[in-house]
């Protein structure tokens, strides 16, 4: 008789990461429901589905995870930009949500349950140099600088609590959490087009930070790898084997920003930055911009360039193994070139942007540097009229 056919979740299925997941699933001969907020920019694979929900609607996941063997608890907010301002909309869906999906699983009887976390959860702009998964602890919570690292690791942990709960009926909960770093790949809709956009307006033509500083990455294809050989590592024929257990996932190598940049700036015409700033600098500039973005969000939006956390990934060295998830999932990433994935970006941009885009780019950007001029000069006006008590 034929098995019965698998039938996983994937919350966040509307994104990059979870598309790709819901995708490759979908193509192996799995049932996969897409849950997103947000519908897919991409053509549905045969034999996925999309609901669209919201992770923190208790009616809608009731709903959508009936019959469920697995769920891919994707979903996010707040990773980059203006988002990892937005401190409510943060703690509401990447806490609140997991607490819910994980409240879900157990009464609709979903037996695994796998959570996309981040190296975040241990990294907090102090250096790491290889660190594992026992050797490296939590970022203190209170010290996290920014809502997403902090949401993130406090969903970390609760998904790892909640291994081994009861099942109504009988049968167990077992959970696993994945802690990648930056995504990248074809279609990458975050951070290459983020920062390919502040190339073209001129805005990187600085580096800051040591050029020994390393870090790493993850193409989204190993990332799905890990995913896929997590939830088969939740199951009685791999022994529970990842029951209880984090896995730092990448791509096997570390790299200098900057440097592995290098093909992006190439791609579209432009010179690798060369004039070095001091990471002070940098961080006190970001610290206003923040501020400024947040004071004047009811006017007017003017996203950070960059904002302190990310300082601080860029400029601090923060690397793990994955001899771990090597070892217990069999993970075995493939070798990727950054520089195709750049190929693929230019490739798909090359009708160009409509005119007169430059020159409103432009225009904001100067609105910003006023504004910010501005509150810098009252702040200094500030001070100056301050006078020592005597």
């Amino acid at each position: 008789m034929e098995a019965p056919r698998q039938k996983v979740l994937v919350t966040g299925g509307g994104g990059y990461l979870g598309f790709s997941l819901g995708s490759s699933l979908a193509k192996s001969g799995t049932s996969v429901i897409l849950l997103d907020l947000r519908r897919p920019q991409w053509e549905l694979s045969p034999g996925t589905e999309f609901i669209q929900a919201d992770i923190r609607d208790e009616e809608a996941l009731l709903h959508a995870f009936k019959g469920v063997d697995c769920v891919f608890h994707v979903a996010s907010h707040g990773m980059s930009g203006a988002e990892k301002l937005q401190k409510q909309q943060i703690e509401s869906i990447n806490v609140g949500g997991t607490k819910l999906v994980i409240d879900v699983c157990v009464r609709q009887r979903v037996p695994r349950l796998i959570y996309t976390s981040t190296v975040n959860v241990a990294f907090g702009g102090k250096p790491i140099e290889e660190g594992d998964e026992d050797s490296v602890p939590y970022f203190p919570l209170e010290k996290h600088m920014d809502h997403y690292s902090r949401t993130k690791a406090i969903a970390d942990q609760l998904t790892l609590m909640a291994n081994g709960m009861p099942l109504p009926g009988g049968g167990t909960l077992r959970t696993c959490v994945l802690r990648p770093p930056g995504i990248y790949g074809p279609e990458e809709q975050r951070h290459l087009p983020r920062v390919a956009s502040h190339i073209k307006k001129r805005l990187f033509m600085f580096r800051f930070g040591d050029r020994r500083t390393r870090m790493n990455w993850v193409h989204v294809h190993n990332l799905v790898q890990a995913h896929v050989l997590a939830a088969e590592a939740l199951t009685a024929a791999k022994g529970y084997v990842a029951s209880g257990q984090a896995y730092y996932i990448n791509d096997g190598e570390s790299v200098n920003l900057f440097e592995w940049m290098a093909p992006l700036f190439e791609k579209l015409g432009y010179s690798q930055p060369w004039i070095q700033v001091p990471t002070s600098w940098v961080y006190l500039t970001a610290t206003v911009m923040e501020y400024l973005h947040l004071a004047l969000r009811p006017i007017c939006s003017i996203p950070p360039l960059l904002t302190r956390s990310e300082v601080h990934s860029v400029a601090v060295t923060h690397t793990f193994q994955i001899a771990k998830a090597r070892a217990q999932l069999g993970y075995a990433p493939d070798k990727f070139n950054f520089a195709d994935a750049v190929e693929r970006y230019v490739q798909s941009t090359a009708a160009g942007r409509p005119r007169g885009s430059t020159a409103r780019s432009l225009l904001r950007l100067l609105l910003g540097l006023l504004l910010l001029l501005s509150l810098l000069a009252l702040v200094l006006c500030f001070l100056g009229g301050q006078r020592p008590k005597v």
